[in-house]
């Protein structure tokens, strides 16, 4: 089973649900597609299957994350620590995981950018761990507007959607100085880059 999602989440990471047959993943694993169909009635159910695999696994690690930081900060948490602990463990899944986790990474971003059908396996695995981070923000910004606290964070999550697909196209523009791939790189910039432009609209509001 663990091949099958594997060879899935690769194929799919690459060219998408629509781009996709069970006969590719069967073809991949160096079985018959019979044996998919008798693990998974159609497509959607083995790309369901396996988003939900990794979902699992980042939400609750970033859950842990924002319930430890919470702790340690006493009540009073900072914007940048908040975001360090959402997204921080985040990026270190996919520095620590190696390719198959870099490929979840594509694939959770292509799931974000698809509102046909998207938005509801988001919502479905990861508003519990957003809105955990939204409560953390408020406390954090006690005097912001609502409205720009939301807006803060759906900049932020666009930005890691967009680092998360690995387009390429840091590296073109910049001629090599940066690297798409190089999560680290982003894990020391992002954060900290976040919780300026929160600081920004929030002291503006």
């Amino acid at each position: 089973m663990e091949q099958i999602l594997d060879a899935a989440e690769y194929l799919f990471s690459k060219h998408g649900l629509y781009g996709v047959t069970l006969k590719d993943v069967a073809k991949r694993v160096g079985v018959h597609h019979t044996l998919l169909n008798y693990y998974f009635e159609d497509k959607a159910k083995l790309f369901h299957a396996v988003f939900a695999r990794r979902a699992a696994v980042t939400s609750e690690r970033r859950m842990q994350a924002l319930d430890r930081y919470e702790a340690e900060c006493a009540g009073k948490p900072s914007v940048e620590g908040a975001l360090r602990a959402f997204l921080d463990t985040d990026l270190d899944l996919y520095i620590e995981g190696g390719e198959a986790w870099k490929n979840y990474a594509a694939l959770g971003a292509q799931v974000a950018n698809t509102p046909e059908w998207g938005a509801e396996l988001m919502d479905e695995h990861f508003d519990p761990v957003v809105l955990r981070l939204i409560g953390l923000l408020k406390q954090a910004l006690p005097d912001c507007a609502e409205e720009n606290i939301f807006w803060g964070y759906h900049f932020v999550t666009g930005a890691l959607m967009l680092t998360l697909a690995r387009t390429g196209r840091i590296d073109k523009l910049s001629h090599g100085l940066c690297k798409s791939d190089d999560f680290v790189a982003v894990k020391e910039r992002m954060a900290s880059f976040m919780a300026a432009g929160f600081l920004e609209i929030c002291d503006r509001g």
